[in-house]
């Protein structure tokens, strides 16, 4: 395999580890420097140069896109992206991480514990959005900050006010977030690897602050997550569109709360608490996912027309409940269901055989138009159905589904 490293920084620890790791499996790695490329646009020609010389072949690239270069850096990962070559993290996915509020509007609507957070402009909306976190004290974040740059606890409502009013004045953008009392001063840091953590570790503040972060001077520890934290960590990253990620969460008494999901996390930390190979992890992933890619449907397939993708909702008390898939009549109607999800649960690839229940919610692939008829007349007047073709929006996340469900039954 031949890889490239997206990078600004080849001198740093999470670089020189990840090149080692690469060698010493016997591939070939070269770090490219993200702002030394030049992005060509043509029709059905996407291309890459690098120092000026068209980029030679590289079987996969894996980006550490830096914050202060989100834009440019993503260019690059999309245009590889579009030449077919095999990228560690979407785009999508770096762009999805990198704004806080947009992250957890995405988590939002997936059955994810998150601390309470409310994003306000107006001066007189501050006091209430704080109120319906639960009061002082309370976080308040920076959108784009990294490392800990950028939070800071309120103890009260005034003390968050003014803090709120000068950050804004400053043209700030911030978050005001419920304060997790029973976790202040630690976290855990999850490392994500395609499907898997496979490595976790717990950072605990230095003396009164109540930031963990190692830049912080917090301390870490190796810790062994629970099936809970793990399921928690991985499909917070597979949502945001990342196979590769660092998931913060508080150790709350409601279990894993999610603060936010790092698309290019340092592997000093987690590397040296952990005493495991993370970076030879990575890298064993990025070969495998060479040899059989996974493929982003919205991104490659291409559909007939009037053939998209549509989520629906069964309704308590519809006719289907108590009813197999077989038995509903949907793949009668050229509908497959691609994912079953229940709960905090996803099935994917349902058999035809699994009953349905009372709000189970059924991405489906097929006709819209047969679709649309399973949607009972009330439900279509009193909301619309969002119907989504394959077709790729780069404004809107490939991992995330159609903004709103279809609800069928009587």
């Amino acid at each position: 395999m031949k890889l490239g490293i997206i990078s600004c920084s080849p001198r740093c620890y999470s670089t020189r580890r990840l090149v080692e790791a690469a060698v010493g499996r016997g591939h070939k790695v070269r770090v490219l420097n993200t702002l030394r490329f030049a992005i060509d646009v043509a029709q059905g020609e996407p291309d890459l140069y690098y120092h000026g010389r068209h980029l030679s072949h590289y079987d996969a690239i894996l980006p550490r896109i830096g914050a202060s270069i989100t834009y440019f850096g993503t260019a690059v990962v999309r245009q590889f992206e579009q030449m077919d070559i095999f990228s560690a993290n979407s785009s999508n996915g770096i762009m999805n991480s990198r704004d806080k509020l947009r992250a957890l509007q995405i988590l939002s609507r997936h059955q994810l514990g998150m601390p309470e957070t409310t994003f306000v402009r107006d001066r007189a909306d501050v006091v209430p959005a704080i109120k319906r976190v639960g009061g002082a004290p309370v976080i308040i974040k920076l959108l784009e900050g990294t490392q800990g740059v950028g939070v800071i606890l309120a103890d009260s409502i005034h003390v968050a006010e003014a803090i709120i009013e000068t950050l804004q004045c400053a043209k700030q953008n911030v978050l005001v977030q419920k304060f997790v009392s029973e976790s202040k001063g630690k976290d855990i840091r999850a490392f994500v690897v395609g499907d898997q953590v496979v490595a976790a570790m717990r950072r605990v503040a230095c003396g009164a602050e109540f930031r963990s972060n190692v830049h912080r001077g917090g301390i870490t520890e190796p810790v062994e997550l629970d099936e809970y934290f793990r399921e928690t960590a991985v499909r917070a990253a597979q949502i945001m569109g990342l196979r590769i990620a660092g998931v913060d969460m508080l150790e709350s008494q409601d279990g894993p709360k999610i603060m936010e999901v790092n698309s290019s996390p340092g592997l000093e930390g987690i590397e040296s608490a952990t005493r495991l190979d993370v970076a030879g992890a990575i890298v064993d992933y990025i070969a495998a996912q060479v040899n059989f890619p996974e493929v982003d449907v919205r991104q490659r397939l291409t559909v007939s027309r009037g053939y998209g993708v549509a989520e629906i909702f069964v309704r308590e008390g519809s006719e289907y409940v108590g009813k197999s898939i077989d038995e509903s009549g949907i793949r009668d109607r050229d509908i497959n269901v691609l994912t079953l999800n229940r709960g905090t649960t996803v099935i994917p690839n349902p058999k035809g055989t699994r009953l349905l229940e009372p709000n189970d919610r059924l991405l489906c692939f097929g006709r819209l138009d047969a679709m649309r008829e399973m949607v009972p007349e009330r439900a279509r007047r009193a909301r619309r159905p969002k119907l989504v073709k394959l077709q790729p929006d780069p404004s809107t996340p490939s991992e995330q589904l159609p903004p709103r469900s279809n609800q069928f039954g009587a």
